[in-house]
């Protein structure tokens, strides 16, 4: 596989426009989004703007809580072998204790898992619908309206299919992430924090053997 980039980065040090660069530092310490992917959509600024203002209206800010919908976008991860978005943490999240790293460590069997409330398993079992396109039914919304208003259950929905397109999109480009503005771990998974750190893990014989791309036998 090539170490490059299918579609190359912008340099940041060829961008004129101040703003772009100021949301390019925010992704470097704060993530997510990473700069790397960002740097792939500033080739259109539209959709660097875009991605930018979604991520920040719905994913960091909105109605529904932060922490469920870290869980989703790193059931995406999980499900569409997506290395790139998997590997990165929403500090906002960490921060606020709403996702502990050992939840991410069973979010394919969530259902069966001790780690996570009704509440979180019902928006996963929305992000697994979604991600895998499994048949739902009254049963399935009834849950779902438990735990979640309306509004939250319309941007938890928006924000899965959102980030699912962007993930399976940036899963083909072949991007990794210390390259574009490293030196920062910001938003890193534990043992991915620089290049050195992202190289050792992925040279363990039981990194890939850890991935597990299939939905839930209970839901499928």
């Amino acid at each position: 596989m090539s170490s490059k980039p299918y579609i190359s980065y912008i340099d940041p040090k060829s961008m004129k426009d101040a703003a772009m660069l100021a949301e390019l530092d925010r992704c470097k310490s704060y993530g997510t989004p990473r700069p790397e992917s960002q740097a792939i959509r500033a080739h259109v600024p539209a959709a660097f703007w875009s991605f930018a203002n979604t991520w920040r209206d719905v994913f960091h800010n909105g109605v529904a809580d932060h922490g469920i919908k870290e869980l989703c976008r790193l059931y995406v991860s999980r499900s569409v072998l997506c290395e790139f978005c998997g590997n990165q943490r929403s500090i906002k999240a960490a921060k606020a204790g709403a996702v502990v790293e050992d939840q991410t460590k069973d979010l394919i069997n969530f259902e069966s898992s001790k780690q996570y409330s009704e509440k979180q398993k019902a928006a996963l079992s929305y992000a697994e619908a979604i991600t895998w396109d499994l048949p739902v039914d009254d049963k399935f919304w009834a849950r779902l309206h438990k735990h979640f208003s309306e509004p939250e259950l319309v941007e938890i929905g928006y924000f899965i299919a959102i980030t699912m397109g962007q993930q399976r999109w940036l899963r083909t480009l072949n991007i990794e992430h210390h390259q574009i503005l490293a030196g920062t771990d910001g938003s890193m998974a534990p043992g991915f924090e620089d290049m050195d750190a992202l190289k050792r893990s992925k040279s363990d014989p039981n990194y890939w053997a850890k991935k597990k791309p299939a939905p839930n036998s209970s839901a499928a």
